[in-house]
């Protein structure tokens, strides 16, 4: 049944992502409504490590690169997908490419999404810690001031926290034979300290346009897939503060039986994820290809227009 797309969250944005964006065509739309947010220099920034993680630029700037991919793919005669998925943030652009919300719209609240989170974070420093081979109870035991804020698998996931909590439970972790990174996300996502931003972002989300998605979506607060519009909002809103369900966002998006996955965003996380999950159905990673070309052969070879 022709093939899923993933869209990418926050934390590996780089410089060379999608170097081919800026001259296709069909891009353009979507990056002058990301420009207008962040500025036409945006590449030289995600250069800085300083600024590349700031919120309020990473999360335009991966809707706005995200749909100005996709508009590219299109343009360029990639089918229509029969399921999308978006990581995080990426659950914007994936509601935008599936037709329930304007790009343009997708990306403004991306921006109002992230000032929603950044006052609600407020003066407090906290961020996000991925943690592999180890059971989610053992790890919250371990560090009870964590909460689980991404559920990619049995062992594991992203887990939210202040600072000081997240500093500490690295080398306890490790020490316990976890694989664990720091994630340039400066927020404390998809967790109880996002709370305070749900009312101003469900706000915005009742002020943009909806129409019903072309096909379906999977939703990160509950894991299931939806086409109702009544559905989707409240489920976009919700994730900001509860546990982003990826695995079973994954097993729904594989119980469509895609003959193929591609993810667009920056990097190859969700790929990667995906290839160790389900073998047996091939996924890449737009950012991985020096082309659309090279895309749209591999998306052809892999049966993506059957």
């Amino acid at each position: 049944m022709a093939y899923a797309l993933l869209f990418s969250g926050q934390a590996n944005q780089h410089a060379d992502m999608l170097p081919w964006l800026e001259s296709a065509p069909a891009s353009a739309p979507a990056l002058r409504c990301m420009e207008g947010l962040i500025g036409r220099d945006w590449r030289a920034t995600l250069a800085d490590p300083q600024r590349r993680g700031d919120n309020g630029f990473a999360q335009v700037l991966i809707t706005g690169t995200a749909l100005a991919a996709w508009a590219a793919l299109q343009a360029a005669g990639a089918p229509a997908p029969s399921v999308v998925a978006g990581y995080s943030v990426g659950e914007l652009a994936a509601f935008a490419a599936a037709g329930a919300l304007a790009p343009e719209d997708a990306i403004a609240l991306a921006q109002t999404r992230a000032r929603c989170m950044d006052q609600a974070a407020g003066d407090v420093r906290s961020g996000l810690l991925s943690v592999s081979g180890m059971e989610r109870a053992r790890v919250l035991a371990l560090c009870p001031g964590l909460a689980l804020a991404i559920d990619l698998g049995p062992e594991q996931g992203v887990y939210a926290g202040l600072d000081a909590e997240l500093v500490a439970a690295l080398p306890l972790l490790q020490a316990q034979g976890g694989q664990c990174q720091r994630l340039d996300v400066r927020l404390a996502s998809h967790a109880s300290w996002m709370r305070p931003a749900l009312d101003g972002f469900a706000a915005a989300l009742d002020a943009v346009e909806w129409h019903a998605p072309s096909y379906p979506v999977a939703l990160n607060a509950s894991g299931s897939l939806s086409r109702q519009t009544a559905a989707l909002r409240p489920a976009l809103a919700a994730q900001i503060a509860s546990t982003v369900q990826w695995q079973a966002c994954m097993q729904a998006v594989a119980e469509r039986q895609p003959h193929c996955v591609l993810e667009i965003g920056a990097g190859a996380a969700l790929a990667r994820l995906w290839n160790a999950r389900y073998p047996a159905i091939a996924a890449r990673a737009l950012d991985e290809f020096k082309d659309l070309s090279g895309a749209l052969r591999w998306l052809e070879r892999n049966g993506a227009g059957e």
